[in-house]
């Protein structure tokens, strides 16, 4: 059976080293406190940190809210004193007492009724019973999910304060562990114990408000001192996640680079059309322009002949001017030349020379 990753808890094989190892590291780091103990871990999610907690643990519980996780962990994690059971960390399926140490890493963002579930802790453990409990860093974890956006699985995270406060609330004793993702060097000799040696950082102290996680160490009564650890993980090596980082970081900028390239050749291309355009632009505008001085030379001829014909008919009118002055002078001659015609005509004298066969005949 296999459970799909989607980021609410982790799968084994399905995450990046980094994100593996940080959680895997605080069920090493919880080791130190489950030796020969009846162990429970709260949101065991997958079983691979229950499975750790086995290995030393006088018996292993997982609890988790999702059926499916605990099919998946009870499937693939297998030990006589190993088991996974179906649960809300709400409601512990535990009588008073049943624990000496609960396991709860990046649980209590993930539910509503965390106050609840405090208590539930404190009741299924002895006096003498230890909770090692985790949450990411509020002050960190926002930070570092601004460009992403806040985890949509986590309802309710804490603060160095508000957790040790929170935590308080329930147990008399608390101490607070700072979790805090860093590479590590080692040298160690091929055969033999794997013996590590660490040089000490002169006692500075560790910074809550720049720590990664927050994990703390809860009783009724007084605590153990909590040990400094390192952990090396085995299945990380820094410079080859840093090469693989670089290998990455190269295949993008090739991918960038071709994406340029291409850009480049689009720009190019536009660039091409954009000069054929103003070249068929050019033309046109040259057609236009010629058509427009055709229009205007023809618009000049047009005008010259209506000026031409403007003045033959100024002239043709000065003639009928003239001619009908002309035609009035003659009427009036003629007119004149009636009136003495008729003058003569009524004249005794010319009367008795035309009976005397004398003078022009006016008849």
């Amino acid at each position: 059976m296999s459970v799909e990753f989607t980021g609410e808890r982790v799968v084994p094989g399905e995450v990046d080293p980094d994100l593996w190892n940080e959680h895997l590291a605080r069920y090493v780091f919880a080791s130190r406190f489950a030796e020969d103990r009846r162990v429970v871990d709260a949101g065991c999610g997958t079983g691979y940190g229950t499975a750790e907690l086995a290995r030393c643990a006088r018996s292993a519980v997982g609890i988790d809210v999702a059926p499916d996780a605990v099919r998946y962990a009870a499937g693939k994690f297998q030990s006589p004193n190993l088991s996974f059971i179906a649960a809300s960390c709400a409601t512990l399926p535990f009588v008073h007492g049943a624990a000496d140490l609960i396991v709860a890493f990046e649980v209590i963002e993930h539910i509503t009724e965390w106050r609840e579930f405090l208590a539930e802790t404190r009741r299924v453990l002895p006096p003498s019973g230890l909770l090692l409990i985790s949450t990411p860093n509020r002050a960190y974890y926002s930070d570092s999910r601004r460009i992403t956006g806040p985890n949509p699985y986590h309802v309710h995270e804490f603060d160095h304060d508000e957790f040790e406060a929170a935590l308080r609330a329930i147990y008399p004793e608390v101490a607070l562990i700072l979790q805090n993702h860093v590479p590590a060097i080692a040298f160690q000799p091929c055969a033999g114990g794997a013996r590590i040696e660490l040089a000490g950082d002169g006692g500075r102290r560790g910074d809550p408000a720049g720590a990664h996680f927050l994990l703390a160490l809860c009783s009724a009564a007084p605590l153990p001192e909590p040990p400094t650890s390192l952990y090396l993980p085995s299945t990380a090596n820094m410079l080859r996640e840093r090469e693989r980082h670089i290998e990455m970081l190269e295949t993008e900028r090739e991918q960038l680079r071709r994406e340029k390239q291409g850009l480049v050749e689009m720009v190019r291309a536009l660039n091409a059309e954009l000069e054929q355009a103003h070249a068929g632009y050019g033309a046109r505008i040259a057609e236009l322009e010629q058509s427009e001085r055709e229009k205007t030379g023809w618009a000049q001829r047009v005008q010259a002949e209506l000026t031409e014909c403007a003045a033959l008919l100024d002239r043709a009118e000065q003639t009928v001017i003239e001619r009908s002055e002309w035609a009035q002078r003659v009427q009036a001659e003629l007119d004149h030349a009636r009136q003495i015609l008729e003058m003569a005509r009524a004249s005794r004298w010319v009367k008795l020379g035309r009976k005397a066969g004398l003078g022009p005949d006016l008849t």
